[in-house]
C-alpha cells in the first residue's frame, strides 16, 4: 500500500483548498530579481526577452524540463510579467481534442504565452496540429466529414508557446525540435532554499530564525515546493504549541512528520528498506519497485528517484537500480557486496 507524502512535490488535494491556493500565489516570485536560483537560465532568458523587446516582437518557444517543484510554472509566470503579456495556462491532460486547442489558440491575443504542463501528455492529433501553429502561426483544421471536409487555414496572432514537462523523453521529435529555448531545472542549493524560506516566511508573516532555516532547507528536498510546504506544516506546529518557528519547534516538527536529517520521509525509507530486504545489492526493476511499495512505476520515477539519485542513494544501471552503500549506511543496513 502507498504511504501518503508530506514531502510529495504534487500538488496534493490539500493544496487545493482556496486558502492554500492563495498562499501558493501569493508566494510566487513576480519578477526575475525576486525568483532565487537557476541562474544560469534567468541569464539567459533575460537576454532573450530583452532582444525580443527590442525587436517588438514575441520571445521564442520556451521548453523547461526537471523534476517537480522545481519552479517550471513560476518562471512561465514571470516569463510573461518580464514580456507584460497575457498568459494563458493549460495542460496536456486537459486538451483531448483538437477543437480544444483550437480554442484556446483562436482567443489569443498578440505577443500573449501560452503555458502547457505536461505538455508531453498531449494527444498525438492535437500535438500535430500544434506545430504548424508555433512554426507559421497557422491553423490548419478540417470542416465537415465525408466527401464535403475541406480543411481551412486560420491565420493566429504571433505567441509563445512555454512547455513544462518532467519527461522530456516522453517528447516527440518534431515537437522538441519547435522549441527555441530549452533548458533543465536543476535542483537547488541549501543555501538557496534557505533564501526561498527566509522570503516565504516574510510574506507569509512568519517569525522564524536563522537556525530553523537552516535546518529546514536540509529537509525540503532541494525543492521550492516542499520547502514552501514544510513551513506552513511548521509553523501549524508552533501556532498550536505556542512559541515562534525556532530549532526546537521545528526539530519536534519534523519528527512529528517522520523527516529525517537528509528530507527522506517515511516512504523514502520504506522504498530503499524494501529493496534491500528482497534484493539486497542486486539490480531492482522499476516494475518490481513499484509492486514492493505499491506504487505506480511512474511515480517512483518521477517523484522518488531525482532527490535518491541526486544524493546518491540509487543508481541507475541497464540492468535495473541499485541501492547504494551510501543508502545502507543512512539506514543503519548491513552492506554485503555480491549478494
Amino acid at each position: 500500500m502507498a504511504i501518503e507524502r508530506i514531502l510529495d512535490p504534487e500538488v496534493i488535494e490539500e493544496d487545493r483548498l482556496e486558502a492554500e491556493v492563495k498562499e501558493e500565489v501569493t508566494l510566487r516570485p513576480s519578477s526575475f530579481d525576486e525568483y532565487i536560483g537557476q541562474e544560469k537560465i534567468k541569464k539567459n532568458l533575460k537576454l532573450a526577452i530583452s532582444a525580443a523587446k527590442k525587436r517588438g516582437d514575441c520571445i521564442d518557444h520556451v521548453l523547461l524540463y526537471g523534476p517537480p517543484g522545481l519552479g517550471k510554472t513560476t518562471m512561465a509566470n514571470v516569463i510573461a510579467k518580464e514580456m507584460g503579456v497575457g498568459l494563458r495556462v493549460t495542460s496536456g491532460p486537459a486538451v483531448e481534442k483538437a477543437g480544444d486547442l483550437a480554442s484556446i489558440l483562436t482567443n489569443l491575443q498578440d505577443g500573449d504565452i501560452l503555458f502547457i504542463d505536461e505538455i508531453h501528455r498531449l494527444p498525438r492529433t492535437v500535438e500535430e496540429i500544434l506545430y504548424s501553429a508555433m512554426e507559421d502561426y497557422k491553423l490548419d483544421i478540417i470542416i465537415g466529414k465525408g466527401p464535403a471536409a475541406r480543411s481551412v487555414r486560420l491565420d493566429l496572432p504571433r505567441f509563445t508557446v512555454i512547455g513544462a514537462t518532467t519527461k522530456t523523453g516522453s517528447l516527440s521529435a518534431p515537437l522538441r525540435d519547435r522549441f527555441g529555448h530549452i533548458y533543465r531545472l536543476e535542483f537547488y542549493t541549501p543555501s538557496e532554499i534557505s533564501l526561498i524560506i527566509t522570503r516565504s516566511a516574510k510574506i507569509l508573516g512568519i517569525d522564524i530564525t536563522a537556525k530553523a532555516s537552516n535546518m529546514l532547507s536540509t529537509r525540503a528536498r532541494l525543492t521550492p515546493r516542499i520547502a514552501n510546504r514544510l513551513i506552513k506544516r511548521v509553523r501549524d506546529y508552533a501556532e498550536v504549541n505556542g512559541g515562534i518557528v525556532d530549532e526546537e519547534n521545528t526539530k519536534k516538527a519534523l519528527k512529528m512528520l517522520e523527516i529525517d536529517e537528509l528530507g527522506l520521509d517515511s516512504a523514502d525509507r520504506n522504498l530503499i528498506s524494501s529493496v534491500i530486504e528482497n534484493y539486497n545489492t542486486r539490480p531492482v526493476g522499476l516494475n518490481t519497485m513499484a509492486a514492493l511499495t505499491g506504487d505506480e512505476p511512474s511515480t517512483i520515477e518521477d517523484f522518488y528517484e531525482p532527490y535518491l539519485m541526486q544524493i546518491g542513494f540509487i543508481h541507475r544501471t541497464p540492468r535495473g537500480r541499485i541501492i547504494t552503500r551510501k543508502a545502507f549506511n543512512h539506514l543503519g543496513k548491513e552492506w554485503k557486496d555480491g549478494e
